[in-house]
């Protein structure tokens, strides 16, 4: 299989009625979150999954009362490994360390993602990390997605993490977001009161879904801070922090993020996706394929909460990454309004 090998002995379970008649190969990776749906269907194949006593293939579908029997392989080690990757520090002290996460970058090892995350680059720049988010985790007391950049703390103290941790509970940590996003939202400022659950179909993606549908109450207040034709740039400040909070949410009001790959269907800008009737000629020199960003267009760029060990007010900013700001100057140079104002005066 290419695996780890199957285990020896196996686990056993009963099929609850409320997941009857799904398909196995879904049904175990709703079950087995670790494991990617792929390994999981390799396993039937070796007929390592066994219901009511007969090896099945990835189309049966469950039914109440089924008894599952699998054996599964051992899972990698989640300790990570150190990484000598460089890390942008914005704050440190004896408690605490605020970094400035790049693109293409995930939080924290998980499925998929072994290597190469902020953990096995903290891991090797720091001896002491709390301990109270596990050993896969050490030092996150909050997540950024692997493309949104900006400020993220780190917690080297238990104590620390736990005070640090109740104020993200309690909502007392303010997080604000610079994001670009397609189309002018109506309003200059509003907020979007919309529960967050896991997409229906796409299991990479959330959802907007009521709460009896596994929705969680989400929160986030936005106010648009410059105008293009065509796009904007708007400040978002979530109350809560549900998983693609911001993303989800612009989308669902019509104004995703620029070049989000998962919510509005554009994997990147280029400049050549600017240049229209009303934009002024680019020089000849310009290069209209050149892609202006590749990831969705989205910065933590201030965070504000209370230091957890001395009782300070901590208020920190990172600047907008080079390819938000090279797609700002792309806009208000092609896209201006006051621009395409002069133009129709002529």
């Amino acid at each position: 299989m290419g695996e780890s090998p199957i285990s020896v002995e196996p686990q056993e379970f009963e099929v609850r009625p409320r997941t009857d008649g799904k398909r196995i190969d879904a049904y175990l990776a709703s079950r087995y979150t670790d494991y990617s749906r792929s390994v999981l269907q390799r396993i039937i194949e070796a007929e390592a999954v066994h219901v009511n006593g007969k090896a099945v293939k990835a189309s049966y579908k469950v039914r109440a009362g089924d008894r599952v029997r699998i054996w599964l392989p051992e899972l990698p080690d989640s300790t990570p490994v150190p990484e000598d990757i460089p890390i942008e520090v914005v704050h440190e002290d004896r408690w605490l360390t605020v970094v400035n996460k790049p693109p293409n970058m995930v939080t924290h090892p998980a499925r998929g993602n072994w290597r190469g995350t902020l953990v096995n680059a903290i891991q090797f720049h720091y001896d002491n990390l709390s301990t109270v988010a596990g050993e896969d985790r050490p030092g996150i007391v909050h997540r950024l997605d692997r493309d949104t950049t900006g400020l993220l703390v780190v917690v080297k103290d238990d104590a620390a993490h736990r005070r640090l941790g109740l104020q993200f509970e309690h909502r007392e940590v303010h997080k604000e977001y610079l994001a670009i996003v397609y189309g002018e939202p109506g309003r200059d400022s509003d907020y979007i009161e919309k529960a967050i659950g896991f997409h229906p179909v796409t299991r990479e993606k959330m959802a907007i879904r009521p709460e009896q549908d596994g929705g969680r109450p989400a929160l986030t207040y936005y106010e648009v801070v410059e105008r293009f034709r065509g796009y904007a740039l708007v400040l978002c400040k979530p109350r809560t922090g549900r998983t693609h909070q911001i993303r989800v949410h612009l989308a669902h009001i019509g104004h995703p993020i620029v070049a989000d790959r998962a919510y509005s269907g554009r994997a990147s800008l280029s400049l050549r996706n600017l240049i229209d009737d009303l934009a002024p000629r680019p020089g000849d020199d310009q290069d209209l394929e050149q892609i202006l960003i590749d990831r969705q267009a989205l910065h933590a760029a201030a965070l504000r909460f209370t230091h957890p060990a001395t009782d300070q007010p901590i208020e920190l900013s990172a600047p907008l990454p080079r390819d938000m700001d090279q797609t700002l100057q792309a806009l208000r140079t092609y896209r201006s309004r006051q621009a395409a104002a002069k133009e129709r005066i002529r």
